[in-house]
């Protein structure tokens, strides 16, 4: 839901053929409406990812009394709602009545514990990793994408796909790497990274599931992005009823009242960037969508390093600069794929 990343927090959307958007539009010319989803992208996303740390990693209360947030299901909970309301507001305003949608109702939930569970996943992984290497773990999608695109769905994919995702686990790889005289408390693999790493993988079952569905039954972005959200508020409300994380919840927000506002700004940047995203992707295309994501993830991890002094070593920037070259020249040269003949 991508996104985060924009997976742990949208929806992907299909390039629909364009009618009266290509047209011109409330948004007048073609330059005005590029510089509005770039800068609509660019600013809630980047506040997005700037909210997710304040909200995850900062501390709250004073000397011996200080906590952390430790609600990851709430958290993702409100930012469902938002999203499902926004959705509901998008398809009662903007869309002409058309065919109904026949999806099956299984299908979004099934859908939906894969979305939910990679968002749930990425917000807990910031409670173990700090954000430039939650941000650049998940940035990593187009791998469990082709895997699972190659294995479930029997996709083939071009050399220059492989290429890309190579650069990109040559990156990650550089990012991740420690020094054996960094110190004993360093590690390569632990809790945080399992989690992006869980994050990533339904990640691919996320996009594998859409695909089917805008296949199968040609469902509509407006009502994906409702429904999914609309059965993840379903299950994580049992969750955290059930569990009693609700009512934990509630009590740090009595004790922290102005974390209400930022979890209720994190979600409405989230359900606006989703937005952007749609119109970028319906009136530019998918690759200038991809270039305008991928300039706006590196942007977020510089942001991080300055405004919470998160560390980076100049091996992990030059991981990080090749994992943004493989999606860059992903988002130009590999896109192409095709079913084998049967």
């Amino acid at each position: 839901m991508r996104s985060p990343v924009e997976r742990d927090v949208r929806l992907e959307v299909p390039v629909t053929a364009g009618g009266d958007m290509e047209s011109g539009g409330v948004l007048g010319p073609r330059g005005l409406r590029l510089l509005v989803c770039f800068l609509g992208v660019f600013v809630c996303y980047f506040y997005y990812g700037i909210l997710q740390e304040t909200i995850t990693r900062g501390s709250y209360g004073e000397g011996e009394n200080k906590e952390k947030f430790r609600f990851a299901l709430s958290l993702v909970f409100v930012q469902c709602i938002v999203n499902a309301v926004f959705a509901r507001l998008l398809i009662q305003f903007f869309e002409t009545k058309g065919k109904p949608d026949r999806t099956q109702s299984w299908l979004y939930a099934a859908c939906s514990l894969s979305y939910l569970g990679a968002m749930v996943s990425s917000n807990s992984a910031l409670q173990y990793v700090n954000y430039p290497t939650q941000v650049l773990g998940k940035s990593c999608k187009p791998i469990p994408v082709m895997l699972l695109g190659v294995t479930i769905l029997r996709k083939k994919y071009p050399l220059t796909k492989y290429l890309c995702v190579l650069l990109i686990v040559v990156g990650v790889a550089l990012f991740m790497y420690k020094p054996k005289n960094s110190g004993p408390s360093d590690h390569i693999i632990g809790y945080g990274e399992l989690l992006l790493l869980l994050s990533l993988t339904l990640d691919g079952l996320t996009g594998v599931s859409q695909d089917h569905m805008r296949a199968h039954f040609q469902t509509g972005s407006n009502q994906m992005m409702l429904h999914i959200n609309l059965w993840s508020s379903f299950f994580l409300g049992a969750g955290i009823l059930f569990t009693g994380e609700i009512w934990e919840f509630l009590s740090f927000t009595e004790r922290y009242p102005f974390i209400i506002y930022n979890i209720l700004l994190f979600s409405l940047t989230s359900a606006l960037g989703q937005t952007f995203i749609f119109m970028t992707v319906v009136y530019f295309g998918p690759l200038t969508c991809s270039i305008i994501t991928t300039t706006r993830k590196f942007f977020t991890i510089l942001a991080s390093v300055l405004l919470f002094s998160n560390p980076i070593t100049n091996l992990q920037w030059v991981g990080t600069f090749l994992v943004f070259l493989g999606l860059g020249l992903d988002a130009k040269f590999g896109k192409g794929s095709k079913k084998p003949s049967h």
